[in-house]
């Protein structure tokens, strides 16, 4: 099997090189975190990620470096930096532009496909394309569709292979690597890079449009008095909708829903239109969370208790968690919260808000 360079081991990085190196490719991987790349050669990282430490722990041809020039020879590179959104709202694309600089620092212009699997501001593929064109890169959009917690597993069992392409760009080793890779039977998606980018961005915002009207709808059924799941699953047989995403729960958190709609926003305001359907989205899940925090206020109770503050069952992450902004708003109401002390959460959430909570 061939060489594989990847740039970014944090989770998704890390996961998609161990994937590709248990069926068989050798991974080069570089990441500027000199203590990360350590545990990786040395295999003692720790990870919630499930299956990581076992998988990297019999692994012999995944390599890690903070060299650039380790990917010198190599022809398919991946990119999972992070693209971080701005306090405007849209993704910054620093770290993928430092990263093909170095790239190119080395390359000595040999041939070069650069396969970006961060989400990315519609156009933009397109437009770094036109920048690296002289350097012999040929700009490759396949972002991720996956889920924090199961990564390894979504990676292998795919509903769709997204791959934005500029007209003239070869993606048969590509899809060569994913047949390789998936044991699930995809869809493979070819569009141009930016129909990929705005696709991307699209199905996370459809997926929160579900989650929204579930948590809105489930609202009005507990005024109602009737059981919020029950009609939720009554609409969810209905072969045009579908039961998946339309459950009644916490509102949508995490990494990438919020932050997609508020992009998706923002790009749609760029071409002097809006996108309501995302406005109205960010709005609802806003309502619901302050639906829950009334209820649970109406209870009056000694203790409230919560598993986790993670922003999803069995994840060690709280950005935009919906959970821990209903706790915090509890402890504002003098309300005493308990939280599992077995949860992942908890080294997070004493090193930020010390005193607020008990575990037990």
């Amino acid at each position: 099997m061939k060489k594989i360079g990847i740039i970014g081991l944090g989770r998704l990085g890390l996961c998609f090189a161990l994937n590709l190196e248990k069926i068989g490719y050798t991974i080069l991987g570089v990441d500027v975190d000199d203590t990360r790349v350590e545990q990786i050669n040395s295999k003692t990282i720790k990870s919630n990620e499930p299956d990581v430490e076992e998988m990297l722990a019999t692994s012999k041809n995944l390599h890690a470096s903070t060299d650039f020039s380790s990917l010198k020879n190599l022809n398919q590179i991946f990119c999972f930096v992070a693209t971080p959104s701005t306090p405007h709202g849209d993704f910054d694309h620093s770290q993928i532009e430092e990263a093909i600089n170095k790239l190119i620092s080395y390359s000595d212009n040999q041939p070069i496909q650069f396969v970006i699997c961060c989400t990315t501001m519609p156009g933009y593929c397109a437009k770094l394309q036109q920048q690296v064109n002289q350097h012999n890169i040929e700009i490759i959009y396949n972002p991720e569709f996956i889920a924090q917690g199961s990564i390894i597993r979504d990676q292998l069992y795919p509903d769709q292979i997204l791959i934005g392409k500029e007209e003239n760009s070869n993606v048969d080793f590509l899809i060569e690597i994913y047949n390789n890779l998936v044991k699930s039977k995809p869809t493979f998606l070819i569009l141009s890079t930016k129909e990929a980018e705005i696709s991307k961005l699209a199905t996370n915002c459809f997926l929160t449009m579900k989650i929204a009207f579930a948590n809105a709808l489930g609202d009005a059924c507990e005024v109602w008095g009737a059981n919020p799941q029950q009609v939720l699953n009554a609409i969810g047989s209905d072969s045009r909708i579908g039961s998946k995403y339309l459950k009644y729960g916490f509102g949508f958190g995490g990494p990438c829903f919020p932050r997609d709609n508020k992009a998706l926003i923002n790009a749609m305001n760029e071409k002097n239109m809006r996108f309501q359907f995302s406005e109205t989205t960010i709005e609802a899940n806003a309502r619901h969370l302050e639906f829950q925090i009334n209820q649970l206020l109406e209870k009056d109770l000694d203790e409230y208790y919560f598993e986790s503050l993670s922003y999803k069952e069995n994840s060690d992450i709280i950005e935009e968690s919906q959970q821990l902004k209903i706790a915090l708003a509890l402890v504002e109401h003098n309300k005493t919260v308990v939280v599992n002390k077995a949860c992942k959460t908890k080294d997070i959430i004493l090193k930020l808000y010390p005193n607020k909570f008990i575990f037990r």
